[in-house]
């Protein structure tokens, strides 16, 4: 069984969120800076949902890739090296990214991957990569069976020594979610839903779990259909259940409608969620009574690190049409994470690339550590960040703001 989880809170940060928006556009294929690298171009695939509901997170997931490339190449950081990206769109289904991840293995110049989003969509990809021995760093994916196994509750095994990712887990999120509620908030009786799909589901198990040790009562429980917006029958079982609070597993384009119904319904009581709904959409969608309302993310504000100054600086000076949105720091680690494995690989070769380039890169970022945007970025056993930095935001004003930060351990 997996032990009781500890949570340190480590700071209350009050000040809002940030969010910076920059004009200008990017396309989303492949785009490169000539800087001084010349010689062998290196190709660092993309993959995120760049349409749909979704797309707010994966731009920004794809220009903070584009952005790190560019630094790179501009500080001609791997002599011999030009970097490029190749931004593929997932349109967050698992059949597009498995179709993707295909499409990058065929690019004999793809050195690595930066993504997925969903973790659903990760599922469908690893295999592929890891067959073709091509590391993949995502920025976003939290389900801990990615890294850990099916049975990762009673015995953890890594499966695709190719899978790494740079966002710390549901194992990690959901208890930190169940603490702050019960513990800070002060809620005692919860109604869970989730959206069926391997984030939501996962996260909403991980929260229960937690939730039902500190001895909270679970009013509820339900799934709804995320291809759907009337969430009429579930708000009203909301109400009628007591619950004064709702822990939803999912994603803000269902988030901000279950919000604003349920208030509709006539229970006055905040939404919760993870990552997936941290997301300034998640506030237009719900509405002016989404006061109150709370979500969980990775990390610290990244307005708020000294780290990432420099990142936030060249970003919006970058001429990006798109907010980083929630994974930007991460995203530009992630493709750092690969620039770097890459630079280990071309230094122990002479300065050039081995014809079993891919294979060393996978090898070589076990061991990659580095000062990143998002602090100190390396991996563990399993291709799990070290960072296991989470942060509780509200919605204050019509804006997300930070409430407590703090690490987790267990």
């Amino acid at each position: 069984m997996r032990q009781r989880s500890l949570i340190a809170i480590t700071a209350a940060l009050a000040a809002g969120a940030l969010t910076l928006t920059a004009c200008g556009s990017r396309d989303s294929g492949k785009s490169s800076d000539s800087g001084k690298g010349g010689g062998t171009t290196v190709t660092i695939g993309v993959d995120a949902p760049l349409t749909g509901d979704l797309s707010a997170l994966g731009l920004g997931i794809k220009n903070s890739a584009d952005l790190a490339v560019k630094t790179a190449n501009k500080q001609n950081y791997v002599k011999g090296v030009t970097f490029q990206i190749q931004a593929l769109d997932d349109q967050a289904q698992p059949s597009s990214g498995q179709q993707n991840a295909t499409k990058f293995v065929a690019d004999s110049s793809v050195l690595g991957a930066v993504g997925p989003l969903n973790s659903s969509v990760a599922e469908s990809m690893q295999k592929v990569f890891d067959d073709a021995n091509l590391v993949e760093v995502s920025p976003a994916n939290t389900n801990p069976a990615l890294t850990q196994g099916a049975n990762w509750q009673t015995k953890k095994a890594r499966t695709y020594k190719s899978y790494f990712r740079t966002a710390t887990t549901d194992a990690v999120q959901g208890p930190f979610a169940a603490q702050y509620v019960y513990n800070d908030a002060k809620k005692k009786k919860v109604f869970v839903i989730d959206d069926k799909k391997t984030y939501g589901a996962g996260l909403a198990a991980t929260f229960t779990q937690e939730f039902k040790k500190l001895g909270g009562t679970i009013a509820g429980t339900e799934h709804i259909n995320p291809d759907t917006k009337d969430f009429s029958a579930v708000a009203t079982k909301v109400k009628n259940s007591g619950a004064d609070v709702v822990y939803y597993g999912g994603e803000y384009p269902q988030a901000g409608p279950l919000s604003k119904q349920i208030k509709a319904a006539g229970a006055k009581v905040p939404l919760v969620g993870g990552d997936g709904i941290y997301d300034p959409t998640f506030i237009k969608l719900a509405g002016s009574n989404s006061a109150g309302d709370l979500a969980t993310s990775v990390g610290a504000p990244v307005e708020q690190l000294p780290s990432a100054k420099e990142f936030v600086a060249n970003y919006k000076a970058g001429g990006y049409k798109e907010e980083y949105a929630a994974y930007g720091g991460y995203s530009y680690d992630s493709a750092w994470a690969i620039i770097e494995a890459v630079k280990k690989v071309v230094e122990d070769n002479g300065g050039k690339l081995p014809s079993d380039a891919r294979a060393k890169v996978t090898a070589a970022m076990q061991n990659v550590s580095f000062d990143g945007v998002t602090g100190k970025v390396s991996f563990d056993e399993f291709g799990d960040t070290t960072n296991k930095q989470l942060t509780v935001y509200a919605v204050k004003n019509g804006a997300w703001a930070p409430v407590k930060s703090g690490t987790y351990t267990g």
